[in-house]
């Protein structure tokens, strides 16, 4: 995982840790510890996870946390178990029992019929107890004060959902189905479960629940909360940025110039909107870039400002993030340097703790699954 020590040797750095979050805590709870194990307020997470559901939860330190949101986005993937045969008020197990239904009646086929009608691009109303924000409050908040929420449909990508195992329990009435699923960000497996059972007629929940990739971290590179407070293990900012986006390799002055906000040359994505990580000549994390259509008379390099202004390019990498600080003015044909679109100050061998800004805003966080 990258950089380990001890919690009490610790020097305060930039990245990501990986946990492997317990059952019956909430992602707040694990950011809480995260802040003292690590010593800075400045700590969030990339995607809620349920008190019940376990696994990969991602959590930012100090710089990392601006990479959250484009984390939050990503593919997740999932375990769980799906309870066939009874309906509960928040679609997984801490809910109240609404209604139960035999389901013994129900085959492998016609679980595999559902199963492949919930594949694919599928309209899903999320589960009622959600992070989503209704009239500016959560609808977890409207539903536990009584009053009634109705949450529209909106289109998630369910990329695989295979059925592992299908056990009957309690004299065949009820059935539980062991499945996997790769899905979009917003996807509520919980309403996966809600709709297989009522696509089948008998109504179904979830029971459990463990998320076992975010992107392209997986659930053996995690650590659990008791070994993170024996061994303190994350992925430097720069190794996390690598992971995440393709990787560019910047000169000494697009270095400059960049720590300046001013555009570069174009990355070569052309017109695809992907992030692209650019590290300097040290290998340190600088900027994410973006290539946007050129513009004559931005704020950019001399070669991105002349070959714009000459129309030769289409296209200049303009700075989303900036991580690197501006050292020294670089030459330019745009002299009034602009602002970085989210400066960054400089990474000090040993930073202190920056305050207070510490988890991703809400609005910015994936629902819980």
């Amino acid at each position: 995982m990258g950089k380990k020590q001890k919690p009490e040797e610790l020097e305060v750095g930039s990245g990501l840790v990986l946990v492997d979050k317990p059952a019956g805590w909430t992602s707040h709870d694990v950011v809480g510890r995260i802040r003292k194990l690590a010593g800075t307020r400045k700590v969030g997470h990339a995607g809620t996870l349920d008190p019940m559901a376990t696994g990969v939860l991602v959590v930012g330190i100090n710089r990392a946390t601006r990479l959250l949101t484009h984390i939050v986005g990503v593919d997740k993937t999932y375990t769980a178990t799906m309870r066939l045969g009874q309906s509960t008020s928040t679609d997984d197990a801490e809910g109240e029992v609404l209604q139960t239904r035999f389901a013994n009646a129900v085959s492998r086929e016609r679980i595999d019929a559902e199963v492949a009608g919930l594949t694919g691009e599928i309209q899903q109303v999320p589960a009622t107890i959600s992070a989503i924000k209704v009239d500016g409050r959560r609808a977890y908040d409207r539903a536990r004060a009584g009053e009634e929420v109705e949450l529209n449909a909106r289109g998630v990508s369910v990329h695989r959902f295979e059925v592992l195992d299908i056990r009957r329990i309690e004299g065949g009435k009820l059935v539980d189905v062991d499945i996997e699923v790769r899905v979009s960000s917003g996807t509520y497996v919980r309403a996966l479960a809600r709709d297989l059972g009522e696509a089948l007629e008998v109504g179904g929940h979830l029971t459990a629940l463990r998320r076992t990739a975010v992107g392209p971290y997986s659930i053996d590179q995690t650590l659990t909360l008791e070994q993170l407070g024996e061994d303190f293990g994350y992925i430097g900012l720069a190794e996390a940025a690598g992971q995440l986006f393709p990787a560019r390799e910047l000169t000494a002055e697009e270095t400059a110039n960049l720590g300046f906000g001013r555009r570069v040359t174009a990355s070569g994505t052309g017109a695809d909107p992907q992030l692209t990580a650019a590290f300097g000549p040290q290998g340190d994390l600088v900027a994410l870039l973006r290539d946007v259509p050129a513009k004559k008379g931005a704020s950019a390099s001399p070669e991105a400002a002349d070959a714009a202004q000459a129309e030769s390019v289409d296209y200049q990498a303009k700075p989303e993030l900036v991580f690197a600080p501006a050292t020294a003015p670089a030459a330019t044909s745009n002299p009034a340097p602009a602002a970085a679109s989210n400066p960054a100050p400089a990474a000090a061998s040993n930073p202190a703790p920056a305050a207070p800004a510490a988890e991703v805003p809400p609005e910015a966080e994936e629902p819980s699954a």
